[in-house]
């Protein structure tokens, strides 16, 4: 019975020892470790830059490639929600040289039509020809598949670009 109980001791004083703090030997490795970092060069960079969604107030969206020279423009789904059931859509044609603020298209619904403004100027590259057979798509996924255009770009976006924090604050009032 004693015997069990000092090895009881002995296993419950090795543990406790191990889990306080490390031992001096280990320290001292641990601390040259630190000391000397090793220093290696970055050849390239393999991070890609982050684009975000930029809002109107009028209700648009665009997002720029990450080389800035085409963006992607569509309807918030605020806009989209707001419209309803979305029946028809009128596509800008390819090639259109547009200026910041011009109407490229529409969007009507059951409840009411909106112009498509786009905030950047530039030349329509290619439109969502999907929209023209399922106008729908643009309230099952507006921000997504249901794009509506995209613009290479010649000029600097003009109004309010807003984040999409800004923009819910903005949507919310």
């Amino acid at each position: 019975m004693a015997t069990r109980l000092s090895i009881a001791r002995a296993a419950h004083q090795f543990a406790s020892s191990t889990t306080r703090r490390p031992s001096p030997l280990f320290r001292s490795c641990f601390q040259r470790w630190q000391a000397a970092p090793v220093q290696r060069t970055r050849l390239f960079s393999v991070s890609a830059a982050v684009q975000e969604k930029k809002y109107t107030e009028d209700h648009e969206w665009i997002e720029l490639s990450e080389d800035g020279k085409t963006c992607t423009l569509g309807i918030s789904t605020y806009a989209a929600n707001a419209l309803g059931d979305v029946v028809y859509i009128e596509l800008p044609q390819i090639d259109l040289d547009i200026g910041s603020g011009d109407a490229i298209g529409a969007v009507e619904s059951v409840k009411s039509a909106s112009d498509i403004l786009t905030p950047i100027g530039g030349t329509v590259t290619e439109v969502n020809s999907v929209l023209e057979e399922k106008p729908g798509l643009i309230n099952q996924d507006p921000e997504g598949d249901g794009w509506i255009a995209r613009i290479a770009v010649n000029e600097e976006a003009t109004g309010k670009m807003m984040t999409a924090e800004e923009y819910k604050v903005f949507t919310d009032e």
